[in-house]
């Protein structure tokens, strides 16, 4: 009597085989996980100078801070290894209930967020922050949306017009919170990625100066963030305002560490000078302790974030795997550059975290999260080349005619980021040079 044997899969063997049974990939970009993991630890060593004597001079617990984002890093990196084991085309299956889950976030915020400091950005006390998350969902739906249009993305109907739509509502919550340099953070990555994934030049300046007209609209409309704008134009040293004070101290912090810094733990920018010295003003607590060497250090960290992020962008096997990890890297180097950009004073001075050293959060684990996708990304090959048909040669196979054989047989793809967008394919695709081996082959074999 035959045995009947049953196919199907329990949940945990589906979920097994999602995670781990993943065929055809490559090893992981290592390097990438290396410049992550050393950032994190000048955030731990950052942390840890920032709290424990302030704390300790007040009587709190002089370990609290670290022991808080210790926790959050610890499931951070649990998401990391997740998303990198992860195939990464089932975020394009998801990410429409994900962007809807974000809305409701939002919007759940307006009426039940914790405020402080006048802004509603948490809920559940201060444990999830709903625009961090909305961050990384925005650019992983764009990059969805944009490899499912194809040549219609070009067009202003099915295109800009409905990309517009979509961001100006999210920017739109964000700014009810309000957080304008979130809001403005979302809007720069994902008009950068619909460009990136082919659209059309002139409609992207057009977005692009209308965009700009209405972000000057609603911060000449806020008192608060105009207070922010013009403390950018007071020299700090000069006239010492509501609005350049922070910008004063975290100009004398960065400058006191000198070339080699005062060594960790001996900076005294944390101890009340330095506003929100564990978030936003990390970075100058960081450069106060190790002075311009470390400072340096941390940005060619960045420096190397950007260069391997584009690099997996470069060489991913379709479009979705190349506007995702685009974007993903975007967004990472872009808040970076802000937020080391307002403590040295280059842009107005703007509430942003820095990336895998800020004390952690929902940002830290979103960062974490995107590291591994991109770590999903590289671990995917690309599509097999398809071989054409190679003519069958008369006679004996001479040298020529095996050079031929063999240029047709190995074909390569390399990638490359176009500007053009001509051929109505994204920006960052792959640059085919099949056509270069035929021309060769044929006119070896006329000879």
């Amino acid at each position: 009597m035959a045995v009947q044997v049953s196919t199907q899969r329990s949940l945990f063997g589906n979920l097994r085989g999602l995670l781990w049974a993943r065929a055809n990939t490559r090893p992981a970009d290592y390097v990438l996980a290396l410049i992550v993991g050393l950032m994190v630890l000048i955030g731990i060593l950052s942390i840890y100078s920032v709290s424990f004597g302030p704390n300790l001079q007040v009587g709190d617990d002089p370990l609290g801070f670290i022991e808080r984002h210790l926790g959050m890093l610890l499931i951070g990196v649990a998401v990391l290894l997740v998303f990198a084991r992860l195939d990464y085309h089932l975020l394009m299956r998801y990410a429409v209930p994900l962007m809807l889950v974000t809305l409701a976030l939002l919007i759940a915020l307006l009426f039940w967020g914790h405020e402080e400091n006048g802004a509603k950005r948490w809920l559940i006390g201060q444990s999830v922050q709903p625009g961090e998350i909305a961050k990384l969902v925005t650019i992983i739906y764009v990059a969805a949306w944009a490899a499912s249009k194809g040549k219609k993305l070009k067009r202003l109907v099915y295109g800009l017009i409905p990309f517009s739509i979509l961001i100006g509502l999210i920017a739109g919550l964000i700014i009810l919170q309000p957080n304008y340099s979130t809001a403005l953070m979302i809007s720069a990555v994902a008009f950068t990625m619909f460009f990136m994934a082919g659209a059309d030049l002139k409609q992207f300046a057009g977005a692009a100066v209308f965009g700009g007209a209405v972000a000057a609209l609603v911060v000449t409309q806020s008192p608060r963030a105009m207070v922010r704008v013009s403390s950018w134009f007071v020299e700090p040293t000069q006239e010492l305002t509501d609005g350049s004070w922070q910008a004063a101290q975290t100009l004398i912090a960065v400058a006191s560490g000198g070339i080699f810094g005062k060594g960790l733990g001996t900076g005294g920018g944390q101890y009340g000078y330095v506003p929100l010295a564990h978030s936003d003003g990390i970075f100058a607590i960081w450069s106060e302790e190790t002075g311009l060497i470390g400072a340096t250090i941390l940005v060619i960290l960045f420096v190397a974030l950007a260069y391997r992020g584009f690099r997996i962008a470069r060489n991913a096997p379709d479009d979705f795997g190349r506007v995702l990890a685009a974007g993903v890297t975007f967004w990472l180097v872009l808040q970076a550059f802000v937020n080391m950009g307002v403590v040295t004073q280059l842009i107005p001075f703007t509430g942003q975290p820095l990336p895998f050293v800020s004390y952690g959060g929902s940002s830290l684990v979103m960062c974490l999260a995107s590291v591994g996708i991109l770590l999903s990304i590289s671990r995917a090959l690309p599509k097999p080349v398809v071989v054409k048909s190679v003519p069958t040669v008369v006679g004996a196979p001479t040298q020529e005619n095996q050079a031929a054989v063999l240029q047709n047989k190995t074909v390569k793809k390399n990638a490359t980021i176009r500007y053009g967008g001509g051929d109505r394919r994204a920006r960052v695709s792959p640059r085919r040079r099949a056509g270069t081996a035929r021309r060769n082959a044929s006119t070896q074999s006329d000879e």
